[in-house]
């Protein structure tokens, strides 16, 4: 079957959310890691395209972004999904919004929906307001995010200054009210001109709803949650069809890693969760890699027992990260621990590593692009929104999932290599 349906997704940790979500149906997904420089060939039904463009320049970004619905479109895509964070992650002057516009030019569509609300990951907006949990953005960890600090919780203030045309709400009450009632508030907004509509979402009935009201338009823009819907509809429609589990999900046998490179809160309870238990483990000082370089870490490893599941991270705390970016600068602080990690990785595969949890979109990029990756296979879900993903680097067939920095429960590592086991 060609493909029909197509997303771009802004970070690596988010295309893998997204691709575990939509894997749910038990339709075919297929990720790949960056723009193909090859045509189409062999397609799944559901094809996502990871990109690195969250911080990137906003020209930079829509340009990839070009590239990538280019090639999308030309595998048979005939709708579109534009995936960035659940917390609406973004400078103020973009990408969210610059892309989604240079998006609906191509495809001339006149209006989209944002709705990055995951509730099954505490992700909830009301009245245009995003939530964390309990929290407003705005008074979440991400208020202190190292690359996207976001100090506004408000989606429409948000994504304003991002756009040029107007900005609207689909509040609640307009979703409880059910899919006919939300597809004439977006008609009204379109009658008003309002081409960029932030839609309420505060339970996963919601998102079934806002996809029953929303799952013809050509262009859709969100959170992995709000494409998760999607597929069942399709089925039942006749325009997709379920494939044999498992066709795809093959690796050898080997020893496992974890690198993490986040520094969210979360990721930080997870890797005192993991270190709870007696194991290998190094932690990345950005000002010592600046001084020295990598190659201490990779001695490291070489004199590790990797059948103990050895841990090299950077991950620490807000006030840890903000001295080493002061002294070496946001961009050279993150580069080096990618770096790092990155080398990191390419070393364990070489030394029998087959399995491979990595945490955080950027390091995930790296890590990725070390290791040669160029497309994922979908498997089973570790937590929701993060899948156990399938590829071949170097000769080898290895087992990897990229976890986004807030993901997973603090057993996250420890649960993530037992379920792989199953």
């Amino acid at each position: 079957m060609t493909t029909y349906f197509g997303a771009i997704a802004d970070d690596f940790t988010g295309a893998t959310d997204l691709a575990g979500l939509l894997a749910r149906s038990g339709v075919r997904v297929s990720l790949r890691i960056g723009v193909p420089q090859e045509p189409p060939a062999d397609t799944a039904p559901l094809e996502i395209i990871a990109l690195k463009c969250r911080t990137a320049p906003v020209g930079e970004a829509v340009a990839e972004t070009q590239t990538a619905l280019d090639w999308l479109r030309k595998a048979g895509a005939e709708r579109f999904f534009w995936k960035y964070c659940s917390t609406f992650d973004s400078t103020p002057q973009g990408n969210i919004g610059p892309v989604a516009e240079a998006l609906m030019k191509a495809l001339g569509t006149k209006q989209t929906i944002y709705c990055p609300a995951f509730p099954e990951n505490g992700r909830s907006i009301f009245m245009g307001n995003l939530f964390v949990g309990e929290q407003p953005l705005a008074e979440s960890p991400m208020k202190d995010h190292p690359l996207t600090p976001m100090r506004d919780s408000n989606l429409l203030r948000l994504l304003a200054p991002q756009v040029t045309s107007p900005v609207g709400l689909a509040n609640r009450h307009s979703v409880a009210k059910g899919a006919a009632a939300l597809r004439d508030r977006l008609a009204l907004l379109r009658s008003e001109g309002v081409a960029h509509v932030v839609v309420d979402a505060v339970a996963n009935d919601d998102l079934f709803l806002i996809a029953e009201a929303c799952h013809d338009m050509t262009l859709l823009t969100g959170g992995s949650a709000i494409a998760m819907p999607l597929p069942e509809i399709w089925l039942k429609q006749g325009l997709l069809a379920r494939h044999e589990t498992g066709r795809d999900h093959r690796f050898e046998n080997g020893p496992a890693i974890v690198l993490s490179g986040s520094c969210s809160a979360m990721t930080n309870r997870q890797v005192t969760a993991f270190l709870s238990e007696p194991r290998p483990s190094l932690k990345l000082d950005p000002l010592e890699l600046a001084e020295n370089g990598h190659e201490a870490a990779l001695d490291w490893l070489l004199r590790q027992d990797l059948a103990t599941t050895p841990i090299i991270y950077a991950t620490a705390a807000p006030d840890a990260v903000r001295a080493a970016q002061e002294k070496l600068g946001t961009e050279r602080a993150g580069a080096l621990v990618e770096e790092t990690l990155a080398a990191c990785a390419a070393k364990a595969r070489d030394l029998g590593v087959r399995r491979f949890v990595i945490a955080g979109g950027e390091t995930s990029g790296a890590v990725t692009k070390s290791l040669g990756i160029s497309r994922l296979d979908v498997g089973a879900e570790i937590a929701p929104g993060v899948p156990w993903c399938f590829a071949r680097t170097g000769n080898h067939d290895v087992a990897i999932t990229l976890k986004s920095g807030n993901f997973g429960s603090e057993d996250f590592f420890a649960k993530a290599l037992t379920v792989l086991d199953t």
